[in-house]
């Protein structure tokens, strides 16, 4: 099989589980160079050790990107170390439910600075980066793939601040392609359903049975059916931008 993505390289934000850590292992098996961006030092080492056994190319880049800095250094130590930057995956995401005039504020804000802010604060430092690779670069194209949810099309009670962040990661997706089209980086959102990672799991346990109540006993998404579909988006062809894509569970209404 042809490795599509030879040659480049991706920055996987959240890479240490879930989403980012089985897309990080789809780009690789493509070929791409892969810098594994998150703040749990232990995983994003053992995923590297992973993917370089696999016969990969993986670089762990401990760093909190909810600091403007901090987002900005692994963006700058990804290009010094894998050579350049093809393809920005902003994965890394936050969910705390509950009733909003229960809530705690410093939840929100938890929330907003890493689903949103962490989002832009990596993408700010990325595009420079990747508006040179879409010229430079033998594809001629790059990639932004924003991981937002089913959650940014449609409020939810008991979600306020969570759906109000992937609005907002929506919002800045379309804007920032209608930037950046004529320059050749793509930028796409995906809106993940119900998926089984360890998301809910940052929630209360009453919180946690709530939301299994809700969905009952479908057949939830993996993090590999992500995965396959941000491998999807950036094997497109140079013509090709896939700008939105909504992936539910079959079963979930």
């Amino acid at each position: 099989m042809t490795r599509r993505l030879e040659g480049t390289v991706a920055l996987v934000t959240g890479a240490s589980s879930g989403i980012g850590h089985a897309t990080a292992l789809e780009l690789a098996r493509e070929g791409a160079s892969v810098a594994l961006v998150g703040r749990r030092e232990d995983r994003l080492t053992d995923l590297a050790a992973e993917i370089t056994g696999a016969g990969g190319q993986a670089l762990a880049v401990p760093a909190d990107i909810t600091d403007a800095q901090a987002a900005a250094q692994a963006v700058e130590q990804t290009v010094e170390g894998l050579g350049r930057l093809d393809i920005l995956v902003n994965n890394a995401g936050l969910m705390l439910l509950g009733p909003a005039p229960a809530a705690d504020l410093n939840d929100w804000r938890r929330m907003i600075d890493i689903n949103l802010m962490g989002l832009m604060y990596t993408t700010h430092a990325a595009v420079p980066h990747l508006v040179k690779a879409a010229v430079e670069a033998p594809r001629q194209v790059a990639d932004i793939v924003n991981i937002g949810s089913l959650a940014g099309r449609g409020a939810f009670a008991m979600s306020a601040v969570y759906c109000a962040t992937k609005f907002g990661v929506g919002a800045f997706s379309e804007a920032l392609r209608q930037e950046l089209t004529r320059q050749h980086v793509r930028v796409s959102v995906i809106e993940p359903g119900s998926v089984d990672t360890e998301l809910r799991g940052h929630n209360p346990a009453v919180i946690q049975q709530q939301i299994t109540a809700a969905l009952g006993d479908i057949e939830r998404l993996q993090s590999h059916d992500i995965a396959d579909t941000v491998g999807y988006i950036v094997t497109r062809p140079r013509h090709v931008a896939v700008a939105e894509l909504l992936v539910r569970p079959t079963q979930q209404a």
